[in-house]
């Protein structure tokens, strides 16, 4: 059954900027709020508990189908919305995850996080305001929406857990399409990315441990030292990228961790290194992984002690469907302008988004926040992080636009 009366765009588009210019100060006192009180992932019980206390006000359902995170529903009253047996004409997933970092902030900003050692280094925070942002938006112009949104308020994405169990819960059921948005560093202030294709990568976690055997600092020949093989492991896994795959292929072997020996004068008879592991291709994926295990198994032959890989792939590359990237330009050209649309190369920072894209088609969008001019140049994870709360409302505007235009197709 096809809706009878599709919403009108350019009236939804002037509702839209009419209420963003109201509801500014909101989404800029909700992004403060939440960055002074961040939750790591999985504890985001506060955090939960706040966004409710806003929907309860907003007059939205929601139900809670974990113990973090929650997930509300806005049914659209347009004419069609739904069917005979009750059920939407469309049905768009919304995402904003919730969770914070395990950094000590070092902005001085007045609403620093009061969680020692915890921060909202991602902008996580600014997802959680400019998602209310545009619920509010959405609350008031039901009579706009040819369908219905689900928005998911998403714990534990830092970990690559949360999406899967929000999935396992049920939230992609009779789902057509979803979207999300990410507050980004590296894309100008006032402008927004959504070009269709990879955005972010893949992310897989390893870890690697070393058997030798200690002996004597002044007798080496006694002994099979572990910290000399793991620190050969290092230098021979960034070979992996520089003379195995094509310059052409995007990826990234990280080891963040090295941690060997128990004195100085000791051999070191264990060691272990984690990493993490980043591509945009399966293809590429697949290999890392078979050259890894080479690398590891020869390096330790070679060097006279054992070794174990174990890898652990966490969720898989963020790619736009096209279509949906194609709405999303044209939901920002009419909300924002077409001076709005910017253009990124993308990361291969991770983002579990991804497993809702398995799902169904959709979209991720950058909302670009990077401001010289205010100090707001730090990457993501920073303790310096901060971002220009100016574009916050771009985003509200963004994705009240997007879910008028999806529904109305």
């Amino acid at each position: 059954m096809e809706c009878t009366t599709q919403p009108n765009s350019t009236d939804a588009t002037s509702m839209i900027r009419r209420m963003a210019q109201t509801l500014e100060p909101y989404i800029i006192e909700q992004r403060r709020h939440f960055h002074a009180h961040p939750e790591l992932s999985l504890r985001e019980y506060h955090t939960t508990d706040d966004i409710a206390q806003e929907l309860d006000a907003m007059g939205i359902p929601y139900e809670r189908p974990l113990a973090t995170g929650l997930v509300a529903t806005l049914r659209g009253t347009a004419a069609g919305a739904y069917l005979p047996d009750g059920s939407p004409r469309r049905r768009l997933l919304m995402r904003a995850d919730i969770d914070a970092l395990a950094v000590t902030e070092q902005t001085g900003a007045p609403y620093a996080s009061k969680n020692e050692g915890v921060m909202h280094a991602c902008g996580h925070d600014c997802h959680i305001a400019m998602m209310l942002g545009a619920m509010r938006i959405l609350s008031t112009m039901t009579d706009q929406l040819a369908g219905e949104v689900r928005v998911v308020f998403q714990p534990s994405e830092e970990n690559g857990r949360g999406a899967k169990m929000m999935i396992d819960a049920g939230v992609c059921d009779s789902v057509d399409s979803a979207f999300a948005m990410h507050i980004w560093s590296e894309v100008d202030a006032g402008t927004i990315s959504c070009e269709a294709g990879p955005r972010m990568a893949s992310t897989d976690w390893f870890r690697i441990d070393v058997c030798g055997s200690s002996a004597h600092g002044a007798m080496p020949q006694r002994g099979a030292d572990a910290l000399v093989a793991a620190a050969e492991m290092v230098n021979a896994l960034q070979t992996i990228v520089s003379r195995n795959l094509s310059p052409y292929e995007p990826a990234v072997i990280t080891i963040g961790e090295l941690h060997a020996g128990s004195a100085r004068n000791v051999i070191a008879g264990s060691a272990y290194l984690t990493g993490t592991v980043r591509t945009y291709s399966e293809q590429a994926r697949e290999r890392t992984h078979r050259l890894m295990e080479r690398v590891v198994h020869h390096t330790a032959e070679a060097l006279g002690v054992t070794a174990q890989l174990d890898l652990t792939r966490a969720h898989g590359a963020v790619v736009n469907d096209a279509a949906a990237s194609k709405r999303c330009r044209r939901a920002a050209e009419r909300v924002l302008g077409p001076n709005a649309v910017g253009s990124y190369r993308g990361t291969l920072s991770g983002e579990d988004f991804s497993r809702f894209l398995n799902r169904v088609p959709g979209v991720l969008a950058f909302v670009g926040t990077r401001n010289p001019a205010i100090g707001a140049t730090y990457p993501q994870h920073s303790c310096f992080y901060t971002v220009d709360e100016s574009v916050l409302v771009n985003g509200s505007m963004l994705a009240a636009q997007y879910a008028v235009d999806f529904l109305a197709e």
